[in-house]
């Protein structure tokens, strides 16, 4: 790498680089539910005390995807105040910004707004605690960039190919071309490279003499097989690459010598994990770029709450403890005792260097039992510290190391293996889960129409995002394309040749990844689509409900009396129908309206067309045949709805809990003047639901 001097002149630019800031990470906790917030206001005070030209943000500003208004209050507070002011912006923009900002209402840089006063722009990319979800596709970053508080880029909306356009920036004789990638599902962006549908675009004109800054949010580190991206995988062209999502500090820019291009890994500004990649010293970055050299300062963040974390292997003190000793527990409590005050010690003299450090450290003790050993209570030695730590629930961790098999070959040495235990040392992830359960489950409950991989995802969207209708979307859209192809195959109506034909659909799907994203994606769309015209409806419906309301108390003219508005109405005149009280219904009938009445009120009154439901596969075929019931049904609701006269002198006596439903709904349809008068509106709801066994059951009484 090579060094620019120091002295900051018209041509070099300066750049605060951070990641991973979290706020309102554990908001609601007493003693750190600030840590976020205070951190968060040092990195913009160091920005605004080193006058840097703007702040680049590796994603992941927000801990949750809908943060709570607590934290958004905080976060545009502490916008508005370090990044508002009259200092000018000494830099240029040269690219299209509508192509840079094309998901924004926007599309300009806030500091070029005629009404906002802007001194320290901020760009940031957003990740995955606080990537775009619901019907529109909204983030958090979205909000601040259209209150004029933030630039969001990097954004990419299509699963297929991502061209990365950069935004070129110009200051004296420095130009920086910026690309930015918004985090995407690992393994998808993964295959994406692999099969070279990521593009960065680079400025025709001199390409050589741009700075190429890229910025994502993405696993470095190897999760699995196609679970991160590997550094290979990036542009030669780039000269350094800001590496968000990793929470371990790495901000010193590390060379590639197989791309040629330098990697700083900021790592997090606040501490959202008891482990040992969390326990290295936090800092941020101030970048100098000028012309085709930089130059990487770290900056130790010394408001970010001091954490100490040690391991204890108890059978490497075979001296202190013996299994067998029945006041072993005993003595390994005290044991633990000693290492938690040792490094309440140490945290205590690193604070008084630092005054600006919060008094409460976090202390973590990793303790290997295994060899025969037994832990001891946790929430009794927790209580000893409740006012010592801040995290006085999660000070002392048990694990049991697993022995490793012993291997043939004398001639390796695998060494001492540091053990990691399954919550710290692995990410397990739903879509794994998915597929795992379907891998190792019996065949009777094994998946035939969707791909294990295609309900991964969805379940992944239902538990990450909240999509609630994300698994039922899925199954309709799956179950209609498989319709629609086995009509177009023409497939005989027989089980097995349907199976087998469904079996094959199945298989050529889950070659084709690509179109199974697709139908995944398409899926969501559709569950989000759903809920919002949900919601629609809902907030129309009650405006409905609240004028029916108004007009039945206003108008007491009407044929419809004031007590149709009530809402036990429903209740009421389900019960008495259900019990056969004929006369009580009879004598309500004459007082509310006359015949003439109830006879206009029933022909308002029609049968309106059902939606049609999911069908399944062999249903599909049997479609066109029970097109003659239906009619015949129909027709038979209308005859009842004109002519009452005979119907009236039926008596049903239910005999279970099934009939009774079958002769309450059969006696709402005999006596329509009684609805009427005892359920106004909600008659029409009765009608909606298409029920075969209602008029079938009610047209043989009628004969």
């Amino acid at each position: 790498m090579s060094a620019i001097n120091s002295q900051d002149d018209e041509d070099t630019f300066k750049i605060l680089i951070a990641t991973d800031i979290h706020l309102g990470y554990m908001e609601k906790d007493p003693v750190r539910g600030n840590d976020t917030f205070v951190t968060f206001n040092e990195i913009l005070e160091q920005a605004q005390k080193n006058e840097v030209d703007f702040i680049l943000l590796g994603g992941d500003l927000f801990h949750d995807n809908k943060p709570s208004r607590k934290t958004m209050h905080c976060c545009v507070e502490s916008l508005r105040r370090y990044c508002m002011g009259d200092r000018p912006v000494q830099f240029e923009i040269l690219s299209d910004q509508a192509v840079n900002f094309q998901h924004s209402k926007f599309p300009l840089v806030n500091y070029q707004d005629p009404n906002l006063n802007i001194s320290i722009p901020v760009f940031s990319i957003h990740g995955n605690h606080d990537d775009p979800t619901g019907a529109d596709t909204l983030c958090a970053l979205d909000i601040l960039s259209c209150a004029g508080l933030l630039n969001h880029f990097g954004r990419s909306s299509s699963v297929e190919k991502i061209d990365i356009s950069p935004i070129l920036l110009c200051k004296g004789r420095t130009k920086i071309a910026l690309y930015g990638l918004g985090s995407i599902p690992d393994e998808r962006l993964y295959r994406m490279f692999l099969n070279k549908k990521v593009t960065m675009l680079r400025p025709k004109e001199d390409e050589d003499s741009w700075f190429n800054l890229f910025v994502l949010h993405q696993n470095r580190s190897k999760h699995g097989a196609t679970n991160y991206i590997p550094e290979q995988f990036l542009d030669d062209f780039i000269n350094l690459v800001v590496w968000g999502h990793e929470h371990e500090c790495k901000i010193d820019p590390f060379p590639n010598e197989q791309q040629r291009f330098y990697v700083s890994q900021p790592g997090s500004s606040v501490v959202t994990a008891l482990s040992p990649g969390e326990a290295v010293k936090k800092h941020i970055g101030l970048l100098r770029v000028r012309g085709k050299k930089m130059k990487m300062q770290k900056i130790p963040l010394e408001t970010v709450r001091t954490f100490h974390m040690e391991n204890v292997v108890l059978a490497d003190h075979p001296d202190l403890f013996n299994p067998d000793n029945p006041k072993v527990t005993q003595a390994i409590q005290a044991f633990c005792m000693e290492k938690v005050e040792l490094m309440l010690d140490s945290a205590e003299r690193e604070r008084l260097l630092n005054p600006r450090q919060p008094e409460k450290p976090l202390i973590r003790l990793r303790v290997d039992y295994a060899g025969g050993f037994e832990p001891f209570s946790v929430h009794r030695f927790s209580q000893k510290y409740m006012d010592r730590v801040a995290n006085p629930k999660d000070i002392i961790h048990f694990f049991r190391h697993r022995e490793q098999k012993e291997k043939n070959d004398s001639d390796i040495n695998f060494g001492r293996l540091v053990a990691r235990p399954a919550s710290e040392g692995m990410t397990l992830r739903v879509e794994d889960l998915v597929k795992q359960y379907f891998q190792t489950a019996e065949k009777k409950v094994q998946l035939s129409l969707l791909t294990e991989r295609g309900m991964g995802e969805a379940v992944q969207e239902f538990v990450d995002k909240e999509e609630k209708d994300a698994i039922e979307e899925l199954v309709k859209f799956q179950l209609e394309k498989t319709q629609r192809f086995l009509k177009e195959r023409r497939t005989e109506a027989e089980e097995e040749k349907i199976d087998e034909e469904v079996r094959k659909f199945r298989e050529s799907r889950k070659k084709n990844t690509e179109e199974e994203d697709e139908e995944v994606r398409e899926a969501i769309t559709r569950a989000r689509a759903h809920r919002s015209e949900d919601a629609v409806l809902g907030a129309a419906s009650s405006d409905e409900d609240m004028d029916t309301s108004m007009k039945g108390t206003g108008d007491s003219d009407d044929s419809l009396p004031a007590t149709l508005t009530k809402g036990r109405g429903r209740a009421r005149g389900r019960a008495r129908g259900a019990r056969g009280q004929s006369s009580r219904g009879s004598s309500r009938r004459g007082r509310g309206s006359t015949g003439q009445e109830s006879a206009t009120s029933s022909r308002t009154y029609k049968p309106v067309s059902v939606p049609s439901k999911n069908m399944s596969i062999m249903d599909a075929f049997r479609s066109f045949k029970p097109e003659a019931s239906l009619n015949s049904s129909k027709a038979y609701s209308e005859e009842i709805i004109d002519d009452d006269s005979d119907i009236e002198e039926i008596s049903i006596a239910p005999s279970s809990r099934v009939n009774k439903r079958l002769s309450t709904t059969a006696s709402f349809s005999k006596r329509p003047s009684q609805i009427q008068t005892s359920r106004g509106v909600d008659f029409e709801s009765d009608e909606e639901e298409f029920d075969p066994f209602k008029s079938t059951r009610t047209s043989r009484r009628a004969k």
